[in-house]
């Protein structure tokens, strides 16, 4: 509980931070840049190692994908109930099914399951979240987005030049040869500087201004991705009779409020900016609320 206690110190101190002029209003962006190129990477060289292919590995890789379906389905179903209009259905189709499951997913699981969820994470986050933002959310800004093109080549290479991918398949090559104590320490030692970093500048980014026109779909998009997405995650692992770690991590990941790229590029590629600025502000803040009962209900069901 201390680990989720600490989460919260750091957003708040972003907060804080965010209202001192002290610091410019780029500091989100070179925390972000300094995580994704330094701190993920250490951290997934560290554990992309101990992740062992078996049937257990399959949930963390096949969950983001089918949740991505069912946001799909439903979006476009409220789309047509409510009669949106192309940029809240745009940014609602890109960001709805992109959970913050880096970032926040670390410290989430970290302070939920320890380091042993760690490797699970990797995976969903990897292979799931980042294959689905580099191919599926390139679809969306190309198809809904002011002058976007659809460019093959560039998404291949985004997804193979990305820090962290970079990381898993050097962690993959390396996954027989044992770190010197010394290197296995060091990377933990840098590794240890994500949360700080990144919950800090979440803190920074929060906006908490909202027009009504934005409530309904912002209503809609946080049940899909909070609620709906988690326990229909949940269901279907029962109902297939699979339990373990990475089940329950991979729900938790379910979880995750929306990612903050992914809003940050609806916002450049035109789209509604009140609506993707309020799903990743609110969402955030609500699920500090529907993570810990996600995860009691969890251990309840065990």
């Amino acid at each position: 509980m201390e680990n989720f206690v600490l989460i919260g110190v750091f957003v708040l101190l972003g907060m804080l931070f965010q209202r001192l002029k002290s610091f410019p209003k780029d500091t989100p962006q070179v925390l972000n840049m300094f995580a994704i190129y330094v701190s993920m990477p250490a951290l997934v060289l560290l554990k992309a190692p101990q992740i062992v292919f078996s049937r257990a590995a399959l949930i963390p890789l096949l969950v983001p994908w089918g949740l991505l379906l069912l946001s799909l389905a439903l979006v476009l179903l409220g789309a047509r109930l409510w009669n949106w209009p192309r940029n809240v259905v745009g940014v609602l189709l890109l960001i709805v099914p992109l959970g913050n499951t880096s970032f926040l997913g670390i410290p989430i699981v970290q302070a939920f399951f320890g380091a042993a969820g760690l490797p699970h994470l990797i995976i969903y986050d990897q292979l799931g979240t980042i294959l689905i933002f580099s191919t599926y959310g390139s679809v969306i800004l190309a198809m809904y987005g002011r002058g976007g093109t659809l460019d093959l080549p560039a998404i291949a290479r985004r997804m193979i030049l990305f820090p962290p991918t970079l990381a898993l398949l050097v962690g993959f090559a390396l996954r027989f040869w044992h770190y010197p104590p010394q290197l296995e320490q060091s990377l933990h030692n840098i590794s240890l500087t994500l949360v700080p970093l990144v919950m800090t500048a979440i803190g920074f980014q929060l906006r908490f201004r909202l027009q009504r026109r934005v409530f309904a779909p912002l209503s809609f998009g946080l049940a899909v991705k909070l609620v709906v997405a988690p326990l229909v995650a949940f269901s279907a692992c029962r109902l297939a009779g699979v339990g373990g770690p990475a089940v329950e991590v991979s729900i938790i990941e379910a979880g995750m409020p929306p990612m903050m790229t992914a809003a940050a590029l609806a916002v450049m590629a035109g789209m509604d900016v009140e609506l993707s600025v309020a799903l990743v502000g609110v969402g955030l803040v609500l699920s500090f609320g529907t993570l810990p009962v996600l995860y009691w209900l969890l251990q309840l069901c065990r």
